[in-house]
C-alpha cells in the first residue's frame, strides 16, 4: 500500500512537537529516511507519475497536473480530466500488476482516469454510478446527494471520505496494491504557508487518516500481510512575492491584453509555482521570439536561473520537441518568490493573503525533500536512511510484488528489505 500525504515536508518527523503519533510508530518499526528526492519539476501529478513509474518527466511525460493544450497563437492551458494513457507515456506498478493477474486499486491517485489495469477506484472525483462510489453509499460513508456534489465539499471532508473509502476497499477487496493519496496538507500550505499553525494541524490530521487506515488493516488480519510505504510527492516554501513573466512579455508586445484576459500569445509563460515554462506558440524558426522573450525576462525580479533546452536533460525534463508538453524555456525562481500566469501593469507583486505557499521549485532545493516511511511485511526495522529518491519506489515495491519493471531509472532499496520474497510466495501471501 503506498499512502501519498499531498505536500508533507521530509524534515517534519525531525520536528519533535509535530503531534504526528502513527507515523512514528511506522517509522520507528519500520524504515525512514531524512527527505526523498523529488523530480523536476515538484509538481503533484510529475511525482506521483514517478513513484509508480520509476523514471522521470523525460520518459513519462507529465509535465503538468494535466495535459498541456497548445493551440497556434493561443496561451497554452492545462486539462487535468484527460485519460492516463494520453498522459502517461511509461509503464506503471499498477500495469505490471494487472500483468500477473493481481487485483489493483487507487483512491483520489493521479494521472489516473480510467486506467484500464486498475481494478477498484475512487477517484478524485467520483463517478456516481462507479462500483466503490455506489458501494460507498449503500455502506453509508456518503450520501448520494452528497457523492453527486462530491467535488464541490471542503477538502477536508473530501480527504476524510477518501480515507473511509480506502479502508472500505482494504475491508471488502483486499488488494494486491493499492495507491491512496490525500490532499488537505498541500491545499493548506498554498493558502497559509508551510510551517504555520494551519499547516501543522493538517499533518496532524494526516496522521489521524494513517491511523484508520493502520486500524482497518489490523480489524481485517492483514496488518502481518502489508507492506506500507508513507511518501509525499514534495515539500513546500513560503512565498512572499509573485513573479509575472506574461506581463514582461505583454509590455514586449509578445501578449495582446484585452479587458484584463490574454486574446493573444506569441510567447506564453505557464506557472509550476516555483518554476514556470515559457512556450513559444507560433512558428520561430529563427529564434527571434524566443530571444525577444529572453530579452522581455532579463534582469526581472526574483529569477534565479533562465534554463534553455540544452541543460534539461539535467534535470530530468524532455525536449520541447518530444511530446510537445515542455517549454522552450524554464525558469526559475528565487527563495520568497514564485511565479503565476497573471497579467497586468507590475511584473512582480506582494503575494497576496492566500497565495504564501508553493511548491514546483527545483528538487535540490532542500525544502522540497519528501517524506519516505516503509514498514510492515518485507521491511527491516529500525533503518534510517539519509536520502533516498522517489524513483526509487516502483523497483523496491516491484521486488517485494516480484514484478518484472526492467526500464526503470531508481534501484532497489535492498538495505530496507527483511529477507528475498519468491514469487510463488508473493502469489500466495498477497491479499486479493
Amino acid at each position: 500500500m503506498v499512502i501519498s500525504l499531498d505536500g508533507f515536508g521530509g524534515w517534519a518527523l525531525d520536528d519533535p512537537y509535530l503531534p504526528v503519533p502513527t507515523l512514528r510508530r511506522l517509522a520507528a518499526a519500520g524504515a525512514v529516511a531524512k527527505g526523498m528526492r523529488p523530480v523536476d519539476p515538484t509538481v503533484t501529478w510529475a511525482n506521483h507519475t514517478s513513484m509508480v513509474t520509476g523514471v522521470p518527466p523525460a520518459r513519462h511525460g507529465v509535465i503538468y497536473n494535466g495535459l498541456l493544450i497548445r493551440e497556434p497563437g493561443a496561451a497554452p492551458r492545462v486539462e487535468p480530466w484527460r485519460d492516463k494513457g494520453e498522459l502517461v507515456h511509461a509503464r506503471t506498478l499498477y500495469d505490471a500488476a494487472h500483468e500477473r493477474g493481481m487485483t489493483t486499486a487507487q483512491v483520489d491517485w493521479v494521472a489516473i482516469q480510467n486506467a484500464p489495469t486498475i481494478t477498484w477506484e475512487f477517484p478524485e472525483r467520483p463517478d456516481p454510478k462507479g462500483a466503490i462510489a455506489q458501494e460507498a453509499v449503500k455502506t453509508g460513508i456518503l450520501s448520494q446527494g452528497d457523492l453527486e456534489s462530491f467535488h464541490t465539499k471542503n477538502i477536508l471532508w473530501r480527504d476524510h471520505i477518501w480515507t473511509e473509502a480506502a479502508a472500505h476497499i482494504l475491508r471488502q477487496h483486499r488488494p494486491n496494491l493499492l495507491l491512496f493519496h490525500l490532499l488537505n496538507l498541500d491545499s493548506t500550505q498554498h493558502r497559509y504557508g508551510p510551517r504555520t499553525p494551519a499547516a501543522m494541524d493538517a499533518m496532524a490530521h494526516l496522521d489521524s487518516q494513517v491511523g484508520t487506515i493502520v486500524s482497518t488493516l489490523e480489524k481485517t488480519g492483514l496488518l502481518a500481510r502489508t507492506t506500507m510505504f508513507v511518501v509525499s510527492d514534495h515539500g513546500f516554501k513560503a512565498v512572499k512575492r509573485q513573479i509575472r513573466p506574461n506581463v514582461a512579455f505583454a509590455k514586449a508586445g509578445l501578449i495582446t491584453v484585452e479587458g484584463g484576459k490574454v486574446s493573444g500569445a506569441r510567447v506564453y509563460s505557464v506557472p509550476e509555482g516555483g518554476t514556470a515554462l515559457v512556450y513559444v506558440t507560433v512558428p520561430d524558426s529563427s529564434g527571434a521570439l524566443l530571444k525577444q522573450a529572453g530579452e522581455a525576462l532579463n534582469g526581472l525580479e526574483g529569477i534565479a536561473s533562465v534554463i534553455e533546452a540544452p541543460e534539461f536533460g539535467k534535470y530530468g525534463l524532455p525536449q520541447p520537441t518530444a511530446t510537445g508538453q515542455m517549454g522552450a524555456l524554464l525558469l526559475a525562481a528565487k527563495d520568497g518568490y514564485a511565479f503565476t500566469g497573471d497579467v497586468g501593469e507590475q511584473p512582480v507583486v506582494d503575494a497576496p493573503p492566500g497565495s504564501l505557499g508553493s511548491h514546483g521549485y527545483l528538487a535540490s532545493d532542500p525544502d522540497l525533500q519528501a517524506l519516505f516511511i516503509a514498514s510492515g511485511r518485507g521491511i527491516k526495522r529500525g533503518v534510517r536512511l539519509d536520502s533516498v529518491s522517489n524513483l526509487d519506489l516502483t523497483p523496491t515495491i516491484a521486488r517485494l510484488l516480484n514484478l518484472q519493471m526492467p526500464d526503470v531509472q531508481g534501484r532497489v532499496l535492498t538495505e530496507i528489505l527483511s529477507a528475498p520474497v519468491s514469487a510463488a510466495g508473493a502469489a500466495k501471501t498477497a491479499p486479493r
